[in-house]
């Protein structure tokens, strides 16, 4: 389905303001729609002969729909728009003529010019039609809410035709706003309270005030209730700024272990003030478990940092015994298990720094290869490359998937690029730990270098490392090699990661390890999960 953006742009001749005022309204008039107990189809003519097109359609939540078709990308021409045309034209609301039937649902058609107003304040002219249609379908008595409920309709569908509504989004705020279900309060010109739902008079009480609303200062019982006085001002500020005429930013208060979030609009039908609209919706459960997300997500994230610290100590201690101890096995073996941690460490540094269970890879990647190009032993100055991107990963695919790029890049190093001694003995394992047959002359003309590739395809990580220095020998056996490095990749790939991986001769020489990472886990009943 095209978006009102895509459409308006298609067929009208819209300037980007316009539409960009549509967007506006299509974001904010669910209120109109559910007040007014209607449809609401946003339309713009598409030619002078009164064709117009549906860009947008929006249904109530307070009363049955009079179209059970989207509407959205319908062109209508003739009669069936006329009511469009008049609004269009003459730049008032119509509510002629006699009920229509859609099918077998009866349904009364009433048309809303929409204008844009100008840099200077002033009314331009109309750019589109708001069709509000209602389902007649359902007799329904009409009671305090709902006569209340309509008349607020009727002032902000006059505010849509002069350009007042919907107001200016204020900058961060997101679309979400307490709706007409959650509660409604009606405040006259001087900020009395003259009608307030059930649902609104129940949050005002979850706040400490058990009495009526009806005759209420509003912006004074803000200043009263809330329990930091500073909230309190700024609440009652926004009733008196929408009092004004203006659009307040929403504002929240708490009092009593309750929080309220409110919502002020101005009434000011015909630019004439005439009172203010309160939109409340009770937010207490909503808040509570924002604070416990926060002290959880900081409670994980200080294990995070402990646990990193705890690593770089027992690196640090095995540092210090690599030190002291004279044999040279014993202290390569105790180097190679420094890395091991350290690798591990950063997993766990980057997650102290997030607020969720997963780690942008791709900077934990970029410093293991770093890291490995300073601490191996080779005379050789080997360059890393990453290729493409590994993304987010979860924690557990990632602490075992650095150990394993660990170990390919540091054998890639210092195996495939050995010593100028060591590079003339036949004996010199390569970038995967293995004995090739004969060690190839280097070529001055090519730099030695390590690649790291990655991409995502069908939920599997797809991981390649590649080395431009000395082969495998022939007749190679993965899984045959005894070398303590190797054996780790394999027992992290085939169990933590539940992946593959296969050694194999590069395409012009060197070596490559190709891993293939399945990223959704299965669940304790066997579903997967991402």
């Amino acid at each position: 389905m095209s978006t009102l953006r895509d459409l308006a742009e298609e067929h009208t001749h819209l300037r980007p303001a316009d539409i960009d005022h549509l967007h506006r309204i299509a974001g904010d008039w669910q209120l109109l729609s559910d007040l007014s107990f209607a449809d609401l189809l946003l339309w713009v003519p598409v030619d002078a002969e009164g064709t117009f097109l549906c860009v947008a359609q929006v249904r109530p939540t307070t009363a049955p729909t009079a179209y059970q078709d989207d509407q959205v990308g319908r062109i209508v021409g003739g009669p069936e728009v006329a009511h469009l045309g008049v609004a269009y034209s003459q730049g008032r609301i119509w509510r002629e003529g006699d009920p229509v039937w859609y099918g077998d649902v009866p349904a009364r058609h009433e048309a809303i010019p929409v204008r844009l107003r100008t840099a200077e304040g002033e009314a331009g002219e109309v750019i589109a039609v708001v069709g509000r249609d209602t389902n007649l379908s359902t007799a329904r008595t009409p009671s305090q809410l709902e006569l209340n409920y309509l008349t607020t309709a009727d002032d902000l569908a006059q505010m849509i035709a002069d350009g007042t509504f919907p107001p200016p989004r204020h900058p961060g705020e997101t679309t979400s706003a307490p709706r007409v279900g959650d509660g409604l309060v009606r405040l006259d010109a001087g900020g009395k309270v003259t009608y307030a739902s059930p649902n609104a008079q129940s949050a005002y009480r979850r706040l400490g005030y058990a009495s009526h609303l009806v005759g209420e200062d509003l912006a004074a019982l803000h200043r009263r209730l809330a329990g930091d006085p500073l909230d309190g001002t700024e609440a009652a500020n926004g009733i008196l700024a929408a009092l004004r005429g203006e659009a307040p930013p929403r504002r929240e208060i708490d009092a009593r272990g309750a929080t309220m979030l409110t919502r002020a609009l101005p009434l000011m039908p015909a630019g004439v003030p005439i009172g203010a609209l309160v939109l409340v919706r009770d937010i207490t459960e909503v808040r509570r478990r924002d604070r416990a997300l926060i002290t959880k997500d900081a409670t994980i994230r200080e294990i995070h940092h402990r646990v990193k610290n705890n690593l770089q100590t027992v690196a640090a201690l095995l540092r210090l015994q690599a030190r002291r101890v004279a044999m040279p096995e014993a202290r390569v073996a105790l180097e190679e298990s420094v890395r091991r941690v350290a690798s591990i460490a950063l997993v766990h540094e980057t997650l102290s720094m997030s607020s969720d269970e997963a780690v942008e890879f791709d900077g934990i990647v970029d410093r293991v290869a770093s890291a490995a190009t300073e601490v191996a032993a080779t005379e050789v100055s080997v360059g890393m490359r990453r290729r493409g991107s590994f993304g987010v990963l979860p924690a557990e695919i990632a602490t075992s998937l650095v150990m394993v790029l660990n170990e390919l890049l540091l054998n890639a190093v210092e195996h495939g690029f050995p010593p100028a001694d060591e590079a003339e003995e036949t004996s010199a394992p390569t970038a995967a730990g293995m004995v090739p047959a004969v060690a190839p002359e280097s070529d001055p003309s090519v730099r030695p270098e390590v690649v790291v590739s990655a991409h995502r395809f069908r939920k599997m990580l797809h991981v390649t490392v590649t080395d431009n220095g000395r082969g495998l020998p022939p007749g190679f056996d993965a899984e045959q090699a005894s070398r303590l490095g190797l054996q780790i990749v394999r027992a992290l790939v085939t169990g933590e990661l539940r992946g593959t991986i296969e050694l194999r001769a590069g395409a012009t020489g060197g070596t490559e390890a190709v891993l293939v990472v399945p990223l959704a886990r299965n669940a304790p009943d066997g579903r997967s999960q991402p």
